[in-house]
C-alpha cells in the first residue's frame, strides 16, 4: 500500500457482486447467479484488464455449508491469483447474517466471526487486506430497521444492536488475523451519501448525515458521549460499557473504503403528495417523502468529488471509491466510472490521499432493483456480461484497460453528460419551483462525432427517440439526404458527419409487395446495407443493421439460434439472407440484429397501434393468423439492447427478440385484453386462409446463443399500452432537441 499510495494515478481495483442475503429461510446468492462461484477462469478476465487488486469473497456461510470443498476451491483460485500478481482483499460478510446457526442480532455474532477469521488467516496468511463486513451501517438499517433482509427487524433497538455487533465483529476479526499475519490491514467499506431536506425536515437530516459517520466513528475512536450518536445507542438500550468497548479497541483502516451509487444521496421532502407514493416514508413524527437527491430539486449534485473531500477531512486516513457502478445503459455506466475517475485524480492532485477506484458488479448483478427481495432474474451487465455463461467484454472493460494502460480515451460518449446531470433528470419537484440544482448545459453538437442513423421511417425514429433519451448525439437521415444505394452519396456522407458508426434503420419491410417489387426490395435490403458496410470499412467506423426472423423457413419447430442454417420462403427474407451474407464477407466487423415482429407504440402505422385505434370503429372484422407463431420484440427494449451491443463493440449476428413465443392472432388479443379493450372484432383463422401474396415461415421463434432476451410479453404490452395512452393512440412526431438533428 505504501508504494501505491506514491503512484501517478489513481489505480483501478475490481470486485464481483457477491451479496449472501437471507429473506426469511432463503439466501439469494449473486456468486451463483452470476455464475462466478463455478468459473475458474473468471480470474483471468481481471488480469486482463490490467487490475492488480480485486476485493474477492471468503463468505462465511459458504464455508460452513461444505469446509472441504470451499478450501479446495479457493486454495486453486487464491493461488492463481498470486501467480499474476493480483492483491485480494478478501470479504468475510457481504450484506449477509451469517450462517443459519446465529445472525445479525445475535451477540454471539462478533466472537463467533472472529473465529471464522482466524481460520482464514491460517490458512491463507499471505492475504494482507480484510473486509470482515461490507457496509455495516447499510446492512444495520436494511435488516434492524427497515425489516428487507434477515432478521426482518424494524426497531431503533435491533438497527442498534446488529450495528454494534457489526463493528465488534470487524474488531475482533482483525484482532485475530494480526495474531497471525501482524501486518494485515483493514479495508473497511461503507455507503457514501448525504441527505438534503426542505426546512421542515432538516431536524431528520441533521440526525441522517451524523449518522452516516458512525461506522468510521466507533471503528477509530471518535464517538465522544457528548455527540448525538452516543446518546441515540445509549437511549436504544445499547450500554456505555459496550460503547467504550469500541473505544477503547479502535482499529484504524488501512483504507476508508467508500461505496457511492446514484442513489446513495437522499431528499427529504415534507410534500410527500407531489410524489409517487413509493416514496413516501417517515418516523414518528411526521410522514414524508425520502427520493433520489439527484432527481429532486437539491442545491447540490456534485457527484463523488465533494463527499471523498468531506471524508478525507474527517478522516485524513487514505481513502478509496470501493464500489462503482451504475444499473443503465451502457453509455451511462461509461460516463459514471469515467466521472467517478476523473474526480479522484482530481482529489489525488490537490493532495487527497486517494488510492482507488473499484470496478464493481464485475459480472454484473441480479435483482437489486428489488433490493434482493424479488427473484425476477433482472439482470444488470457491468464490467463483462454473463447471460451467455461465458463472460462478454462491455465497453467498460475496454475503458478500464484503456485507463490503466494510460491509452487514449474515445470520447465521443464521454463528452455528454450524464442523465444525473442533465435538467431531464428532475422529475420530482414542485410545478412552479425555481430549478436550484446546478445546470449543466449540452455540449456543442459540431465537437462531438455523432452515430448517424440512415432511414427515418418507424424504425429510424424511434432510434432517434431513444438516442435522445439516452445522450446520443446522432443525425437522422432519410433516402432524400443519404441514397445508401449510392457509394458516393453514403461516403460524402461520412466525409461531411465524421460519425463514429452507422446505425441502419432504412430498408424494405412489406412482404406481400416485395413479391412483385423484388428491385426495390433487392436495393434496399441488400444492396444499400453492403453499401454501407464497405463505405464503414474504409472509414473504420462501426456498422449495424438489422434482419429478420424471416430469413427462416419455419420447419425447425424450436426457437432458432444465430447459428441455424437460413433458408427463406419470400423474397423479403432472401433479400436479408444475401444481405446477411455480404455484409459480413465484406465487413466482418458488422453487428446484424435479427429480430421477429416488432411493435411500436410511437408510429401511426404499427399494426398493434391500428387494431387498437380500429376499436372504435364498430362493425369491422379483423382476420388474423392463428397458426403463425413468432416472438415479438418491443421496439424500445430492442433498440436499447442494440445501442448497448453497438456501444460494446459487438460483431456477427446476434437475436433480439421476446422471451416468450405466441401466435399473431393470440398476441393481438393478448395486448387488447390487458389493455382492457374490446376485442371481439378480432377472429383467428389459420394462415392458409389469409391470402398472403408471400409465403411466410409458420414457425420464426428466435432465441441468442448470448443469453439475451428481452422482457417478457407481459412486461412489454404493458409498457406499450402505457406508451399508446399518452400518446392518445397517435403518431408521435419527431421531436426536436439539441441531441438530434435531422438532415
Amino acid at each position: 500500500m505504501d508504494q501505491k499510495q506514491n503512484s501517478s494515478k489513481v489505480e483501478i481495483w475490481g470486485g464481483a457482486e457477491c451479496s449472501l442475503v437471507r429473506i426469511g429461510c432463503t439466501v439469494y446468492d449473486q456468486l451463483k447467479c452470476s455464475g462466478h462461484e463455478e468459473r475458474t477462469q473468471d480470474i483471468e478476465c481481471f488480469n486482463d484488464l490490467g487490475i492488480t487488486t480485486i476485493r474477492y469473497p471468503l463468505l462465511w456461510e459458504k464455508f460452513t455449508e461444505n469446509e472441504a470443498a470451499f478450501f479446495r476451491f479457493h486454495d486453486s483460485r487464491l493461488n492463481r491469483i498470486r501467480e499474476l500478481g493480483i492483491s485480494p482483499i478478501a470479504g468475510l460478510v457481504h450484506h449477509g447474517s451469517g450462517p443459519f446457526f446465529t445472525d445479525l442480532s445475535d451477540n454471539r455474532f462478533p466472537d463467533l466471526l472472529a473465529e471464522y477469521a482466524s481460520k482464514i488467516a491460517q490458512r491463507y496468511p499471505w492475504i494482507e487486506f480484510y473486509t470482515p463486513v461490507n457496509e455495516p451501517l447499510t446492512t444495520a438499517r436494511f435488516s434492524g430497521l427497515y425489516g428487507i433482509w434477515y432478521p426482518h427487524l424494524k426497531s431503533d433497538e435491533m438497527f442498534s444492536r446488529i450495528l454494534l455487533n457489526e463493528l465488534k465483529g470487524i474488531i475482533l476479526s482483525m484482532k485475530a488475523i494480526k495474531s497471525i499475519n501482524s501486518s494485515a490491514g483493514l479495508i473497511q467499506t461503507e455507503d457514501l451519501c448525504r441527505i438534503y431536506h426542505t426546512d421542515q425536515l432538516k431536524y431528520q437530516a441533521d440526525f441522517e448525515n451524523q449518522r452516516r459517520w458512525i461506522s468510521y466513528d466507533l471503528l477509530t475512536g471518535r464517538l465522544d458521549p457528548s455527540d448525538v450518536m452516543f446518546k441515540y445507542f445509549l437511549k436504544h438500550n445499547i450500554t456505555e460499557k459496550e460503547l467504550l468497548f469500541l473505544n477503547q479497541n479502535t482499529v484504524i483502516p488501512a483504507v476508508c473504503g467508500f461505496n457511492y451509487y446514484v442513489t446513495s444521496n437522499r431528499y427529504l421532502d415534507h410534500r410527500k403528495e407531489i410524489y409517487p407514493t413509493c416514496f413516501h416514508g417517515g418516523n414518528s413524527l411526521q410522514e414524508y417523502a425520502d427520493v433520489e437527491a439527484v432527481r429532486a430539486n437539491t442545491p447540490d449534485n456534485t457527484g463523488s468529488y465533494n463527499l471523498l473531500k468531506e471524508a478525507w477531512e474527517r478522516y485524513k486516513l487514505p481513502i478509496a471509491l470501493t464500489e462503482v457502478h451504475l444499473a443503465c445503459t451502457r453509455e451511462e455506466q461509461l460516463r459514471w466510472f469515467y466521472e467517478a475517475w476523473q474526480s479522484a485524480n482530481f482529489l489525488k492532485n490537490e493532495g487527497v490521499d486517494i488510492r482507488a477506484i473499484t470496478a464493481w458488479s464485475f459480472f454484473g448483478s441480479y435483482d437489486w432493483s428489488s433490493l434482493l427481495r424479488v427473484k425476477n432474474d433482472d439482470y444488470e451487465s457491468g464490467v463483462y456480461d454473463v447471460r451467455s455463461g461465458i463472460p462478454r467484454a462491455t465497453a467498460l472493460a475496454g475503458l478500464i484497460k484503456s485507463l490503466n494502460n494510460e491509452e487514449k480515451v474515445e470520447k465521443h460518449l464521454l463528452n455528454v453528460p450524464g442523465w444525473w446531470r442533465r435538467s431531464d433528470r428532475l422529475i420530482f419537484k414542485g410545478e412552479n419551483e425555481k430549478l436550484k440544482a446546478a445546470h449543466y448545459d449540452l455540449p456543442v453538437q459540431s465537437k462531438i462525432r455523432p452515430l448517424l442513423i440512415t432511414g427515418n421511417g418507424s424504425l429510424g425514429k424511434a432510434v432517434s427517440r431513444i438516442c435522445t433519451l439516452r445522450g446520443i448525439i446522432h443525425i437522422l437521415a432519410g433516402k432524400e439526404e443519404i441514397d445508401i444505394s449510392s457509394f458516393e452519396s453514403v461516403d460524402k456522407a461520412i466525409a461531411r458527419i465524421e460519425p463514429w458508426a452507422i446505425l441502419n434503420a432504412a430498408g424494405f419491410s412489406k412482404i406481400d409487395e416485395a413479391e412483385n417489387m423484388a428491385f426495390s426490395c433487392f436495393r434496399d435490403n441488400t444492396i444499400g446495407p453492403v453499401i454501407l458496410a464497405e463505405s464503414c470499412k474504409n472509414a473504420q467506423i462501426r456498422f449495424v443493421t438489422f434482419s429478420a426472423d424471416q430469413v427462416f423457413n419455419g420447419r425447425k419447430l424450436s426457437p432458432y439460434c444465430e447459428g441455424d442454417i437460413t433458408d427463406p420462403v419470400n423474397i423479403y427474407g432472401l433479400s436479408k439472407k444475401l444481405a446477411e451474407e455480404k455484409v459480413l464477407n465484406i465487413y466482418p466487423g458488422s453487428l446484424i440484429i435479427r429480430s421477429s415482429f416488432f411493435f411500436n407504440p410511437w408510429h401511426a402505422e404499427d399494426p398493434l397501434v391500428r387494431l387498437f385505434n380500429t376499436a372504435e370503429f364498430p362493425g369491422r372484422r379483423f382476420y388474423l393468423p392463428s397458426d403463425i407463431i413468432i416472438s415479438p420484440a418491443y421496439i424500445p427494449h430492442l433498440v436499447n439492447h442494440v445501442l448497448d451491443l453497438l456501444i460494446d463493440g459487438e460483431s456477427g449476428i446476434w437475436h433480439l427478440s421476446s422471451r416468450d413465443e405466441i401466435s399473431f392472432a393470440d398476441f393481438v388479443l393478448k395486448a387488447l385484453k390487458i389493455a382492457d379493450r374490446d376485442y371481439s372484432y378480432v377472429s383467428p383463422i389459420p394462415y392458409s386462409k389469409m391470402g398472403y401474396a408471400a409465403r411466410r415461415p409458420v414457425y420464426s421463434v428466435l432465441e441468442s446463443s448470448s443469453g439475451i432476451k428481452l422482457p417478457g410479453l407481459e412486461s412489454s404490452l404493458n409498457n406499450f399500452i402505457g406508451e399508446y395512452l399518452r400518446s392518445e393512440g397517435q403518431q408521435i412526431r419527431s421531436h426536436s432537441s439539441s441531441y438530434t438533428e435531422v438532415l
